[in-house]
């Protein structure tokens, strides 16, 4: 019964956040904004709703004497890593995937600078509400700085597109579809998890994380596919940046969280090491070609092979 509430779960997750994309994207286009922003911006947050969504019920049990917070900080983790070694290297299979260097570094910094943010609140163990307000603030300061530096050109409205009362709908459902699912999932994870004896933390960075990239592997994937490149990498770049944040920010603002020490000393650092990996390919190599791409899948794939051997022994 665990496997189906977490199937259930991640299914639920999957649907819910197609529609809610859906209706984003549409509402977006509307606004005449380029791109890569609707990739970082409107993509990104609709794509990484599981996320906060498993964050915020997480959190909530949290409140009432639970304790979710492996499943919260590696669900964020774990989503992170599977978006940008496994998801980032499976879209550069079907297209080359290349941006200005203008733009590397500016959200190249960024992508970076949360991670490291990340890992220094969590330094001692324990990310309070105010460190929690802090990394949601970060992030809101970076969003609203993307708007600014917004294109004047407007992005390609696909064909299609529902129109705007529609696309309204499609977020207030997708959005409900989401917030029921990640009630599912979290219970389901931490049903698994004492099920096969592993720990929560290799649940949620493994499965959970993976899973909830689903929508980022299909948007990243399919833009890429049309030779959309900048909002397929767009999408993983925001997504990245709201992962490391956001989620882990507004569970701690909420009630304070717990920081698993083995996530702070293998998955962070990794997770710094990869995102190092990529921009240096995307600055030095001028993008991601597919031998650049099959280097970052078997670094991807090591660290989920390892994570693997480590929980059966």
């Amino acid at each position: 019964m665990e496997y189906l509430s977490l199937l259930i779960g991640l299914a639920g997750l999957w649907f819910g956040t197609e529609i809610t994309i859906r209706g984003a994207v549409s509402v977006a286009e509307r606004l005449g904004v380029s791109e890569f922003i609707v990739g970082v911006a409107i993509l990104s947050i609709g794509s990484d709703l599981p996320e906060l969504a498993i964050a915020i019920d997480g959190a909530i049990k949290n409140l009432h004497s639970g304790d979710t917070a492996d499943i919260i900080v590696g669900t964020a983790l774990g989503s992170s890593l599977g978006q940008i070694g496994f998801v980032l290297g499976v879209a550069a299979l079907f297209s080359y995937l290349t941006l200005p260097r203008s733009t590397i570094y500016r959200h190249g910094s960024v992508l970076l600078g949360s991670v490291v943010l990340l890992g220094v609140f969590g330094f001692d163990g324990h990310v309070s509400q105010t460190e929690g307000v802090a990394l949601v603030t970060v992030y809101l300061i970076y969003f609203v700085a993307l708007f600014g530096d917004r294109s004047k050109s407007a992005a390609h409205q696909e064909d299609g597109a529902p129109g705007t009362l529609r696309a309204w709908v499609y977020l207030v459902v997708g959005l409900a579809i989401v917030g029921v699912s990640a009630e599912f999932t979290v219970d389901g994870a931490i049903a698994v998890a004492a099920a096969l004896n592993v720990s929560e933390a290799f649940i949620a960075v493994i499965i959970i994380g993976l899973g909830t990239s689903l929508p980022e592997l299909s948007i990243s994937v399919g833009a890429a596919i049309r030779n959309r490149t900048r909002m397929s990498v767009g999408n993983l770049v925001g997504s990245n940046i709201f992962d490391t944040l956001v989620p882990v920010g507004v569970a701690a603002a909420i009630a304070g969280l717990r920081f698993n020490p083995g996530l702070l000393e293998f998955e962070v650092p990794f997770l710094f090491a990869l995102t190092l990996t990529v921009l240096f390919f995307f600055v030095r190599k001028r993008g991601i070609q597919k031998g650049e791409a099959v280097t970052i899948l078997a670094l991807y794939g090591g660290y989920v092979i390892l994570k693997f051997s480590n929980a059966l022994n």
